[in-house]
């Protein structure tokens, strides 16, 4: 199962990318309704993928907010 878990990664990644260039915020829900018509254990991979990443920025997103506050550097 790496190989699905690695390909959706992939993919999460690369539409988020494309997501965030083109403001274009229905591509990962049209990524996840074509995936789920041929394969719903790599839509279900996408997915997850997507929601770690999104999870991930927003908690970096904070870190910097907080570091900004404290009058940090970017990176402690």
């Amino acid at each position: 199962m790496a190989m699905i878990d690695d390909e959706a990664d992939a993919l999460a990644r690369e539409t988020l990318a494309l997501a965030q260039a083109t403001g274009d915020a229905e591509l990962v829900r049209q990524i996840s309704d074509l995936l789920a018509t041929s394969s719903t254990v790599t839509q279900e991979a996408y997915m997850a993928a997507i929601r770690v990443h999104q999870a991930v920025a927003r908690a970096r997103r904070f870190l910097a907010d907080k570091r900004a506050a404290a009058g940090l550097p970017d990176k402690v």
